[in-house]
């Protein structure tokens, strides 16, 4: 029963992790303008982050190490500090937007600025951060992610034309009208936002925090091969919602509000409360994952302790790089810029990371000196060199895309 019951709580973590203010926005963003022709992407990438996660998942519980501590010892330490410097660069804006995210679900339900909010928020993130239990941070705000499924529910509710959203699901079809430039660079920001580096480093340092060993690779692959689909199926929830609601009236969506105000048109005020309760969960749990994954890489890069499964005292420095991430976050953002515009420039910067993170992640999965007998086979190393030529394709041409577009505006 214990085993059953944490794959159920991996699943709700899992689920929680892959809806963040990234996907939040740029899910809506993208049914606003492209219906539901972006399908695709969402859907490569649940198959991406899954084929990346069971790697990094099946290395932390066969090594018992993490996967930064190993990429320094078998790549070297000049390969693993550009791969250091790329995950930390894109970790810490992603946590910068996610500390803003939450500030921005909060300000839903008050009048006050979400820069008045962003201090409070940043010492409740370090609170928890330093003091609370890792099973602890990942449960309840699991649960509490699961009021996202309210999407779903509005989106039923929102009664959208079957036929037409079967139509719109052809990559060629375009209903909104916007140049194919612009499709692309929101293919590229998809997909960037479904394969945040900082998931796989987490779910891999969390693995060693909560000590699996090879008779957790079931519960391991459960968590990933059920909780990461059906957190691709919210975000194509959010996707529908905002094509039933906007793309008709040709409207774009800007803020954190408007990603939420469909689930009000199909659910009313009662979907409204759930769907800020869901906002603030995923946004606060992702600020949890980014800010502990900013310390976790430092810390196994250079080899010092690390982690929630010791005391902080004898952890004293991976503490310290949260603290200070989280005092730089905050001081980014108390500045007054824009936390929509921090999350849609983070979700492309992502997008060009992606081979610094999952190369080395592939590498170390075919590594018997590490893994033995539970290194990749065939199947695992055919989706990994498929999904890698996919991942360099989307960052080499995302700064061009994001130049040529102006980030989306043309």
């Amino acid at each position: 029963m214990k085993r059953y019951f944490a794959v159920l709580l991996g699943v709700l973590t899992a689920i929680g992790g892959f809806v963040d203010i990234g996907d939040l926005v740029t899910d809506a963003q993208v049914g606003a303008r492209f219906g539901w022709s972006l399908t695709w992407v969402i859907l490569v990438g649940i198959g991406g982050i899954c084929v990346f996660a069971e790697m990094a998942g099946r290395i932390a519980a066969v090594s018992h190490r993490a996967t930064f501590d190993l990429v320094r010892e078998r790549l070297g330490p000049r390969v693993g500090m550009l791969n250091l410097v790329g995950s930390i660069l894109v970790t810490l804006l992603t946590f910068i937007a996610e500390i803003g995210g939450v500030a921005l679900a909060l300000q839903l339900v008050g009048s006050v600025s979400h820069v008045l909010i962003v201090p409070f928020v940043a010492v409740a993130v370090w609170l928890v951060l330093w003091r609370a239990k890792f099973s602890s941070i990942e449960n309840v705000l699991g649960l509490m992610g699961l009021a996202l499924l309210v999407f779903a529910v509005a989106l039923w509710q929102l009664g959208p034309d079957w036929n037409e959203v079967v139509h719109q699901l052809k990559p060629t079809s375009n209903p909104g009208g916007e140049s194919w430039q612009t499709y692309a660079y929101f293919g590229v920001a998809l997909f960037g936002a479904a394969m945040t580096p900082y998931e796989v480093f987490f779910f891999s340092s969390g693995g060693v925090e909560e000590r699996w060993t090879r008779k957790d690779l079931g519960v391991m692959r459960a968590n990933v091969f059920i909780g990461f689909p059906l957190g691709g199926l919210i975000a194509l929830a959010i996707v529908g919602c905002a094509a039933a609601v906007y793309l008709p009236q040709g409207i774009a969506v800007e803020t954190l509000g408007q990603v939420g105000l469909p689930v009000a048109v199909g659910v009313g005020k009662i979907g409204l409360a759930i769907v800020v309760v869901g906002f603030f969960a995923a946004t606060f749990g992702a600020a949890c994952e980014t800010g502990l994954s900013v310390g976790y890489s430092l810390a196994q890069y250079y080899g010092f302790q690390w982690g929630k499964f010791v005391r902080p005292k004898e952890a004293a420095r991976f503490h310290a790089i949260v603290l200070l991430a989280t005092v730089l976050a905050a001081g980014v953002l108390v500045t007054g810029v824009d936390p929509i515009m921090v999350t849609e420039v983070s979700v492309v910067f992502s997008a060009i990371a992606l081979p610094l993170t999952y190369l080395p992640i592939l590498v170390i999965a075919n590594d018997p000196d590490y893994l033995g007998e539970h290194r990749n086979g065939p199947v695992a190393n055919a989706l990994g060199l498929v999904y890698l030529v996919i991942v360099v394709i989307a960052s080499v041409a995302a700064i061009p895309l994001m130049i040529a577009t102006s980030t989306g505006q043309g």
